[in-house]
């Protein structure tokens, strides 16, 4: 990965620009679109929201804004829990498009597995519908978030179309090796969220010690670290500097035996969600 337009290719053949810009936490309105914008500006070519985080209206106007040709992104949203099945997902993306203002969106998610008794079959009854609008052409890549390995084999044993992504916590001290590597098995990209542990990577001793090596803040580190390990970051920040900053991590590679330390650090730093306990 040489620049911010290169891409990872997806099981379906579309190619994905290998590092996403997250929304996040980020306030819907003019604090989103300029964000977005100010992204675009700095050479981000792919864009991460989520009906959940409330802002699709808002990274929509700053798509809008950029004066970028729609085609050159790659827009990923996500379905809400609340709207998991079939008939609820279908109206759900209606409204998620519409937020948006766009004709399509490039990926569609499942934000997070049911873990419930039935969690199986709301998970099943929720892929169909994503391959119905797949198949529409409404959504050009669908896949899942948050899903461990026991849930993609459920969601597989019915599925007609494999997920092209698991976005999954993926950070220093927080890999998912089982999950991680059933998605190898199966073709499924995994990408990053948190990839700086929401801020909790940025002050640890080790990766600030390695970062100065290579002249790079503990969150260039994060994002190539990321890269290196075959994942996609997907970094966020409202702050025109930090945005470029997380832009600037092609011209450096972290060695094998940084990359080793650091795929050795304890658990630290994250959010202590887990898909199979979560009540929400």
């Amino acid at each position: 990965m040489n620049s911010l337009s290169d891409t990872f290719v997806l099981n379906n053949g579309i190619g994905i620009p290998c590092i996403g810009f997250g929304t996040w936490q980020t306030p819907d309105g003019k604090v989103a679109a300029d964000s977005v914008k100010y992204a675009v500006e700095s050479g981000f070519r792919h864009i991460d929201t989520a009906a959940a985080y409330d802002n699709e209206k808002g990274v929509g106007q700053g798509i809008r804004e950029s004066g970028i040709d729609r085609k050159e992104l790659f827009v990923t949203t996500k379905l809400w829990n609340t709207n998991r099945g079939y008939e609820t997902a279908l109206k759900a993306f209606d409204t998620s498009l519409k937020d948006l203002g766009l004709d399509y969106v490039d990926l569609y998610l499942i934000h997070w597995p049911a873990n419930k008794a039935d969690g199986a079959k709301i998970n099943s009854d929720t892929w169909r519908a994503f391959e119905k609008l797949y198949k529409d052409g409404r959504v050009k890549s669908i896949g899942v978030s948050n899903f461990l390995e026991h849930h993609l084999r459920a969601l597989l044993d019915g599925a007609e179309i494999v997920p092209a992504i698991n976005q999954i916590e993926f950070h220093p001290g927080q890999m998912q090796p089982e999950t991680v590597s059933f998605c190898r098995t199966s073709k499924i990209l995994v990408q990053a969220w948190s990839p700086l542990g929401m801020g909790r990577m940025l002050n640890n001793p080790v990766l600030t010690e390695i970062a100065l090596k290579y002249g790079k803040s503990v969150a260039q580190l994060c994002i190539r670290w990321v890269l290196q390990n075959g994942a996609l970051p997907l970094p966020k920040s409202v702050t025109p500097s930090r945005i470029k900053e997380n832009a600037d991590v092609f011209d450096f590679e972290i060695s094998d035996a940084d990359m080793q330390t650091i795929n050795s650090m304890p658990y630290f730093g994250g959010s202590g969600l887990n898909p199979d306990t979560i009540p929400f």
